[in-house]
């Protein structure tokens, strides 16, 4: 009997060891939460106590992570197929632009990184904002459902907080205004949590790969009921270029309102209030999906990515409010994760970009090798590395093209003056000419951005950003030639990259 046991016990101990071993090369699942429009360099993560510490502290904050462009659809499509602007061909938020137009759908959005994911096994949920023109007719309709998607809960149009229509798996769901039941930010967290509880009862062991793409914190800067109250004594910071005007910059800048008006002034600290306002419910999304996670038994093995799609700027160079510019503040973002093999409470300093989410969820999901076509860089290796044992970029394009309009109702003596978003006092942020290359050049010994603007004037602005963190003074006719066009050279070589030639770490020789 004795002998028997003893059999009987080192069998259970083998078959726990092997439950075990199964358990820790398990495909991890994925949960990544997008936010709309939050900035970095002007306070956009104060709010967001709770996320900080249960993604931030409880893994790594990467504090030189940004945009390749800073525009909305344009970024989403990056991170949906890990290739730069000039390659996903998603130009602008129109759909002239070739955001979610048909021509999209049938090309870029076939090779989308979660086509990779459902190839690999993987259950796959989306719920929130997805590109600025999807689920209109000519873009298919809330029928279309992008490719690779098992459970879909997709915004039609941008982002609101109300009144609004989800296509829910293909069909027209219509929201009103009641608070909590229409919420956005709330309902993709309800429908989150709901996918997570019924997930562990049908599929325990299938991995998911989740995506919360919050409408917060994008104009129209709804907060939850309530919210609607705190904050009441916070104003815009006035510090760095908040308010400044250099007669040596690109023209849209130039162009600005200076010193601002009342009216911009008056409407820069309510919507600073109210975007931190509706970041708090982002706050405890964050919170219950964590829980949900720990609920269920799966937070030990799921990586949880929380980042934003572009900055923000409200003042800053005299500019309202918007993003589309090349300066810091509209190109420097969020980056938090947190999962399984990764040390807690670590910063990171190399440059990740938003084309490196595609190729590194699919890394993350054990797919090799990774499809060349991405322009993106997998982080994966930084997520486990220490900085001296990884070779990293040392610089990055960020591309523009300007959008316009030929009637500006906002301001109808602009009208056919190939300028858009002139408001509050007929300030445009964006423009024909506002198109532009840059180089952002970040290393152990140089941080600065080089620009070039397709415009009548052929502009450059250059920073050094070492000694100029606020951008304030353009550099470029003091640069020295040799620098120039070094720079210059690397500028056209980015712009056409594609694939590998896109991730070549590019050896700077005069700096």
């Amino acid at each position: 009997m004795s002998s028997n046991g003893d059999v009987t016990t080192t069998l259970f101990v083998v078959l726990c060891g092997l439950c075990s071993a199964l358990d820790a090369i398990a495909p991890p699942n994925i949960v990544f939460i997008l936010t709309d429009d939050q900035d970095v360099e002007i306070g956009g993560m104060t709010p967001l106590v709770k996320t900080k510490k249960l993604i931030g502290d409880a893994g790594i904050s990467f504090k030189n992570m940004y945009v390749t462009s800073p525009l909305c659809c344009p970024s989403r499509s990056s991170i949906l197929t890990g290739n730069y602007v000039h390659n996903n061909g998603a130009l602008n938020n129109s759909y002239s632009g070739n955001c979610s137009s048909r021509a999209w759908q049938e090309t870029s959005e076939k090779s989308t990184f979660v086509t990779y994911l459902k190839k690999q096994g993987y259950q796959t949920f989306f719920a929130g904002k997805y590109l600025n023109q999807y689920g209109f007719p000519r873009s298919g309709g809330v029928k279309h459902i992008p490719p690779g998607w098992d459970e879909w809960h997709g915004l039609v149009g941008n982002s609101v907080y109300y009144n609004y229509t989800l296509s829910v798996n293909g069909k027209a769901e219509v929201h009103g205004d009641r608070y909590p039941d229409d919420y956005l930010t709330d309902v993709i967290g309800k429908r989150a949590h709901e996918f997570l509880l019924r997930k562990r009862i049908e599929s325990p062991t299938q991995p998911f790969f989740m995506m919360l793409s919050t409408p917060a914190c994008h104009e129209p800067f709804t907060p939850a009921d309530q919210y609607k109250n705190v904050f009441d004594h916070v104003k815009a910071p006035r510090n760095g270029s908040f308010d400044f005007y250099s007669p040596d910059r690109h023209w849209l800048p130039r162009q600005a309102k200076h010193p601002m008006g009342d009216e911009s002034l008056k409407f820069i600290d309510s919507a600073y209030r109210n975007r931190w306002r509706t970041l708090l419910s982002v706050d405890d999304l964050t919170e219950q999906i964590v829980n949900a996670l720990e609920k269920t038994d799966t937070l030990n093995n799921t990586f949880v990515i929380f980042s934003s799609d572009n900055g923000y700027h409200l003042g800053q160079l005299s500019l309202p409010f918007d993003k589309r510019q090349m300066y810091e503040f509209d190109i420097h973002v969020p980056l938090m994760i947190r999962g399984p093999g990764i040390k807690s409470g670590q910063i990171r300093s190399e440059a990740v970009l938003n084309i490196d989410f595609a190729p590194t969820f699919v890394d993350l999901a054990g797919i090799s090798p990774i499809p060349l076509k991405i322009d993106g860089q997998s982080f994966k290796s930084l997520l486990f590395s220490n900085a001296s044992e990884v070779s990293w970029r040392e610089d990055f394009l960020v591309e523009h093209k300007g959008e316009f309009k030929e009637t500006v109702s906002e301001c109808p003596r602009l009208n056919h003056q190939q300028v858009a978003n002139c408001r509050p006092d007929c300030v445009c942020e964006d423009s024909l000419n506002n198109t532009y290359g840059c180089i952002r050049v970040l290393n152990k010994k140089t941080n600065m951005v080089y620009c070039e603007f397709s415009d009548s004037e052929n502009y450059v602005e250059v920073y050094d950003l070492s000694k100029d963190p606020f951008q304030l003074k353009n550099i470029a006719k003091q640069l020295d030639p040799k620098v120039h066009l070094e720079l210059n050279q690397r500028l056209m070589k980015l712009s056409i990259c594609s694939g590998p030639s896109c991730r070549v770490v590019h050896p700077y020789s005069l700096f």
